[in-house]
């Protein structure tokens, strides 16, 4: 076993765990004729090994936060900005789980198994979002050398079909290196009724009528910090947080939102004008910076009219109060930090954004996320019907495209676009006080998020290590940059790095850039025969181009071809073959053949106390017919509460009583929720309710008809017109005798729990009566 030695002499193995303990003195026939008894003691870290504070921000755009020449106030990265150093050449991957197993791997993306989200998943080596075990994580890693660690926030590194109480829990955050978790295990989450696990349990609805997960999160991360440095002052931490926001939903407390009344009336292209001026006065891009053309498809401000500036204004008003509330509540957690006894020796790694800002919302706009992701588009005339609603618990609202675009100044295009700097170029903040000297700095150097691990490691005195848990490891792929901390003119060690997300292709080599955009984030559908050889491929020279605004592919044809030939080089050593074009259709699992603890089975029968089943360990009920019978036993003719449900606000359907009546919901999508309910309650005592949905067929999202039936007579029936294609909902699962989260049907207050008992849920689903199903991977591209 070798190991690596820092200034202090104290070695870290490159084989973890260590060995076993064994007593190496001398054993006699009893303890009278022995030496010593000896315990094994704990292992101790590198010794000087500071503290970790790793905060990811999701969905941010380069030009989003004041530090970096935004619109939004971010007085935190202000502060840390101004005790450390700012850099501007810091690349993501275009999309969230690609960037965050790369950020605590160490490894390309696809290295890791995720070229997209775990939702998305498809049988490839670089696809499948099985997070290897050859590529050990830094929380494994740091915990086994000493370091105490926890992992706050958002998890989107578990397989789907992993995630429910069935486990296993080896993919979860504690199985990958992270003692405590607190956070959610989804791409988003509803921040006023979010699903919450402390470790492996389901957190219990709170009851604060204020409540916002933003401030929740803060909060569980400073009283973790303070309680292990009270019980273990001399042990360095790992704290990484991962707040969701400024994903979707954006959802903020009133209070905040108000503070930026009118202060986007403006517009997204002269806000695009004005951050550029910000950014050179604070000199985060060169002064010669030239603002990008407004990325094809997008709308100029000025064509559109009142109603819309006036909805749009509204939804970035919400936006800014979103991101201005999150880096206040970092600001919570840092300034716990730096009240602890040893907190100049305390690195903090501030990334705003996970990708750039996010153009899911479509070009105009969203009150539902999972619209976009069901392959459907809004219509701002729909949408300025809630405008006083937006930020709100009734909606899972996301901006327009063009904003997006806009907080990505100076850049073209936006998250998913990996062959940009608009979905892959985030701010990047460092503070170290005892570590570094050039205070306010910044650095230019081209980093990627896989030189966060090795950095880490180097910083630590920790040997990135050859054999974890028994299994060898990757090469790690990432460069340390902590020889910038003490030199700004040092040059670039990166000399290559590909980019890819559903073939937006990139290649940066020695200054270089070659760029193949794709699909635009709002094209949902895409056509099946797409030809990647017909991509056209843009070239910029980044020396003289921060922003990527002059393409000069046809000045230097020869330069091209080599940048393209390298990145089909890049691909196949990384994993990244083959590429995959394919869009929402990936959602769906049944048409992508995941893996799922449902098999084969056409029937499941839940019993009270299941809670938070997620989609992925439900039977499939979309686009086929399907049967829901409950047994339960009611104790008057006034039962309430929910009976079974699934999804919430963004979509599904929930079975329940309201003042003894049988009652059926179904939520499309937030758009329309055709409610089915019995005229007459029922008595005391044991009942059968009974659903029953006939699927038309012929496709996708098609609708059927309803029966509701009580003890054996039918008491309701009607029509859904249409039904969910791909997904019910983000986040939210199944519940029997409640409503976990947000509510299917806003008529009624959570959680909604059932007055009676519930002996059991039966559902039963008839595939053979769509055979949609079948030709899904056809219907949809």
């Amino acid at each position: 076993m070798s190991a690596k030695r820092d200034a202090s002499g104290a070695s870290t193995p490159d084989t973890l765990p260590r060995p076993d303990f064994h007593f190496s003195g001398q054993i006699g026939r009893t303890v009278l004729d022995s030496d010593p008894a000896q315990f094994p003691q704990p292992v101790q870290p590198p010794q000087g090994a500071p503290n970790i504070v790793l905060i990811l921000l999701d969905d941010v755009g380069f030009g989003q936060f004041s530090t970096f020449g935004g619109g939004v106030p971010s007085p935190t990265m202000d502060r840390l900005a101004a005790e450390g150093l700012r850099y501007n050449c810091f690349h993501t991957t275009a999309l969230c789980s690609p960037t965050r197993a790369a950020l605590i791997t160490g490894r390309n993306h696809h290295s890791a198994s995720f070229a997209g989200i775990t939702e998305m998943a498809t049988g490839y080596d670089g696809y499948c979002c099985v997070l290897p075990r050859s590529c050990g994580t830094v929380g494994e890693v740091l915990r086994q050398n000493g370091y105490m660690t926890a992992w706050i926030g958002k998890n989107h590194n578990t397989p789907t079909w992993e995630l429910s109480a069935a486990g296993p829990f080896d993919r979860w955050a504690n199985g990958l290196g992270f003692d405590y978790f607190y956070g959610f295990n989804a791409g988003d989450m509803n921040h006023w009724n979010p699903l919450l696990f402390e470790n492996r349990d389901l957190v219990p609805a709170s009851d604060d009528p204020d409540y916002h997960l933003t401030e929740d999160l803060a909060d569980k991360a400073i009283a973790w910090v303070r309680k292990v440095k009270s019980i273990a002052p001399d042990k360095p931490y790992f704290l990484y947080v991962a707040p969701g926001a400024t994903h979707a939903p954006h959802q903020a407390p009133k209070s905040w939102i108000d503070k930026f009344k009118g202060q986007f009336d403006m517009g997204w292209d002269a806000y695009r004008e004005q951050t550029l001026e910000r950014q050179k006065k604070l000199g985060v891009v060169p002064k010669d910076t030239k603002l990008t053309t407004r990325s094809a498809g997008l709308p100029a401000w000025d064509g559109l009219n009142a109603d819309q500036k006036r909805l749009y204004a509204r939804m970035m008003e919400v936006f800014a109060a979103y991101g201005a509330q999150v880096d206040a509540a970092m600001g919570r957690i840092i300034d716990a930090v730096k009240a602890l006894p040893d907190a100049g020796n305390t690195v903090i790694i501030y990334i705003a954004g996970d990708n750039g800002s996010s153009a899911e919302g479509g070009l105009e706009g969203s009150l539902n996320e999972n619209l976009f992701f069901n392959g459907f588009v809004e219509k701002w005339q729909d949408n300025l019907k809630a405008i006083d609603e937006l930020g709100g618990p009734k909606h899972f609202n996301h901006f327009p495209s063009s904003w997006a675009h806009a907080m990505n100044t100076p850049f073209q295009w936006t998250k998913q676009v990996a062959s940009h700097f608009g979905g892959t170029r985030n701010p990047m903040i460092i503070s170290w006080p005892d570590g570094i000297q050039d205070k306010g700095g910044l650095r230019e150097q081209f980093l990627h998020t896989i030189d966060i691990v090795p950095t880490i490691y180097e910083i630590c005195s920790v040997t990135a290590p050859r054999v974890l848990n028994g299994v060898p490891q990757k090469e790690i792929e990432g460069i340390s940059f902590a020889f910038t901390f003490g030199d700004a003119k040092a040059p670039s060690r990166r000399r290559t790095q590909y980019f890819e997300l559903a073939v937006n292709r990139g290649l940066y080599h020695d200054g270089w850039m070659a760029s193949a955009p794709s699909f635009a984030p709002w094209q949902a559908v895409r056509p099946e025969d797409w030809n990647p050889d017909k991509q056209v491929w843009e070239l910029y020279k980044l020396d003289e181009d921060f922003s990527q605004a002059n393409d000069i592919a046809k000045d230097h044809p020869d330069k091209l071809r080599e940048l393209q030939d390298l990145w089909w080089a890049e691909a196949a050593k990384y994993s990244v073959l083959p590429i995959d074009w394919r869009g929402t259709i990936r959602m769906n699992a049944e048409a992508m053949g995941r893996p799922s603890l449902v098999g084969k089975r056409t029937t499941a029968t839940y019993y009270e106390g299941m809670v938070a089943l997620p989609d992925a360990a439900c039977l499939p009920m979309l686009n086929k017919s399907w049967t829901i019978t409950a047994q339960v036993e009611l104790p008057d003719d006034k039962a309430q509460g929910m009976i079974i449900t699934q999804g919430g606000s963004e979509g599904g359907y929930g079975l329940y009583l309201r003042d003894g009546k049988p009652t059926f919901s179904y939520n499309f999508l937030g758009m329309e929720r055709p409610t089915f309910a019995a005229e007459k309650p029922l008595p005391k005592g044991k009942a059968t309710i009974v659903v029953e949905f006939a699927y038309d067929g012929g496709g996708m999202g098609k609708g059927g008809t309803v029966t509701l039936k009580a003890n054996g007579k039918q008491v309701a029936t009607g029509r859904l017109e249409r039904t969910i294609p791909i997904q019910f909902s983000i986040g939210e699962g199944l519940d029997i005798g409640m409503d976990n989260g947000s509510a299917v049907d806003w008529t009624y207050t959570l959680p909604f729990r059932f007055t009676g008992r519930i002996d059991e849920v039966t559902v039963e689903v008839h595939p053979e009566d769509a055979k949609s199903a079948k030709k899904a991977k056809k219907s949809v591209a």
